[in-house]
């Protein structure tokens, strides 16, 4: 991606960060901490090669962190009372749809997901996200694009919550504690990045 904000790093400002929020911020680029314990290896691959299609980014270390983002977010229950009747939860549903899109690429080209071309891949996704691809043991129109709409959701967050993307937007992180000042329109803080 190329960035507006070519100069501004956000993790420059790390040490007005407090520490607790400076330790979230930090790991999330330590790539060595991403490692998956609900899903298989197979799975992560799988899912780091959707995220490059929702978001149109390639970056080995942002996609390993989605991974692990959708990884640690589908083991833990919360907001899973909102689920809409007759949608699995959260962690069945990610799982599930992740060998559906499988099942569906080998269907419809006789190859797994991560091996089809790229315009192929995208169709698969396609039909999905419509809710128009073929029925496959009950993954019916309602199943797909409730998947889809999910991992659209958790690849979205995760992106958009990692250092590399906040500086190339010219986002400028958390203002806690220093706050904003400034807040009149075009104005900004002296620590917030600047389109030269």
């Amino acid at each position: 991606m190329d960035s507006r904000y070519p100069a501004f790093d956000v993790l420059q400002a790390k040490d007005e960060w407090d520490e607790h929020t400076r330790e979230i911020v930090l790991q999330r680029i330590e790539t060595g901490r991403h490692t998956l314990s609900l899903l298989d290896v197979y799975q992560g691959q799988l899912l780091k090669e959707i995220a490059s299609h929702i978001i149109y980014d390639e970056r080995e270390d942002i996609l390993r962190f989605i991974a692990y983002h959708v990884d640690r977010t589908i083991q833990n229950n919360a907001g899973e009372d909102q689920r809409k009747a007759g949608i699995p939860p959260e962690k069945d549903l990610i799982i599930t749809g992740l060998g559906m899109v499988d099942k569906l690429s080998q269907g419809q080209f006789l190859l797994r997901f991560i091996e089809l071309e790229k315009d192929k891949q995208t169709a698969v996704l396609g039909q999905l996200a419509g809710g128009i691809a073929p029925v496959l043991s009950g993954w019916d129109s309602k199943l797909q694009t409730a998947f889809f709409k999910k991992i659209l959701a958790l690849v979205v967050s995760a992106y958009y919550s990692y250092p590399t993307v906040w500086s190339e937007i010219g986002y400028a992180g958390p203002a806690y504690p220093r706050g904003y000042v400034r807040s009149e329109l075009g104005l900004t803080d002296p620590w917030e990045a600047r389109h030269d």
